[in-house]
């Protein structure tokens, strides 16, 4: 493999190259395509996290591959978005831009959401573990929402980042700014007596009905109340909730309240795991930045 500049890897006709904002539409396309579902305003909250993160690799100049390796800090990344178009799958492209994706998280360690197809070779071809499954339940919304929950914009945004970052492996403000902001979502939260973040969860619109993500709170009774106030959020309509299979209240609520297996992810590592209290992570943020 030879290298053309900074941002472009070449090997034979295949070019990777890092993408712009308008490439992780792109990117965005594929996942729907695969039938992954992603929200339809992501791709501004993915790219603000690290841009230099995201790769497209070209055949001839068309887009056939990509892939994203999100850096949230000096010891934490996250893989995703590993796509390759059906038609020029088989060549080795996949692997290609797995290893720039690899290449850009350095020695952090590395988190993924591998489909099931793809984990074994994950684990014998790349190096990772396999800690536990994601579960995604569907349902329909409806109800109505607790009173004692707010709009997560009432409370400081510094506040909710800092709630946020002792459950998530990594502070993220970048990705949080437009995460909890973004067009045709709604962000509820939970306090405390003294207006202490106990709890918050989003949900947004996707190509198919809406996801939340994530739901994290200190109990089993705030998570209830921030998913009954998520559903309340979008009746009759489709959602979808993606859960650690290690949170057994977590798997509870939703099998209580009806929901439908549709899909799995195996959650991945490679050079070790972030210490991620999974009793408090309800719902996931997203399978493809963790």
């Amino acid at each position: 493999m030879k290298e053309a500049d900074p941002g472009v890897i070449m090997e034979d006709d295949f070019s990777i190259r890092r993408m712009e904002r308008e490439d992780v539409d792109f990117a965005i396309g594929l996942a729907r395509n695969e039938g992954w579902n992603p929200g339809i305003h992501d791709a501004d909250a993915f790219y603000a996290q690290d841009p230099d993160g995201f790769l497209i690799g070209e055949v001839d100049s068309e887009p056939v591959a990509c892939a994203s390796m999100v850096r949230y800090n000096n010891t934490f990344a996250f893989w995703g978005l590993l796509i390759v178009r059906e038609e020029h799958r088989g060549r080795g492209y996949g692997l290609a831009i797995s290893n720039a994706a690899l290449d850009h998280a350095g020695d952090r360690i590395i988190g993924g959401d591998g489909v099931v197809a793809m984990q074994q070779k994950y684990r014998d071809r790349l190096g990772f573990e396999i800690l536990y499954r994601n579960i995604r339940y569907r349902g329909i919304g409806g109800g109505e929402a607790p009173e004692e929950l707010i709009q997560a914009s009432e409370i400081p945004f510094n506040d909710l980042c800092a709630y946020d970052a002792t459950i998530f492996s990594a502070p993220r403000p970048r990705f949080l700014r437009p995460w909890l902001s973004q067009e045709d979502a709604t962000a509820l939260a939970s306090t405390g007596p003294d207006g202490e973040v106990r709890g918050y969860g989003v949900i947004r619109r996707c190509f198919d009905g809406h996801k939340i993500g994530p739901i994290f709170a200190e109990t089993p009774a705030i998570a209830a109340a921030l998913l009954d106030g998520l559903t309340a959020a979008v009746p009759g309509e489709t959602f979808f909730f993606d859960v650690p299979e290690p949170n057994a209240a977590a798997v509870a609520l939703a099998q209580e309240r009806k929901m439908e297996t549709v899909f799995e992810t195996a959650r991945i590592y490679r050079g070790g795991a972030p210490a991620v209290p999974l009793e408090q992570v309800f719902g996931v943020t997203t399978f493809e930045l963790g």
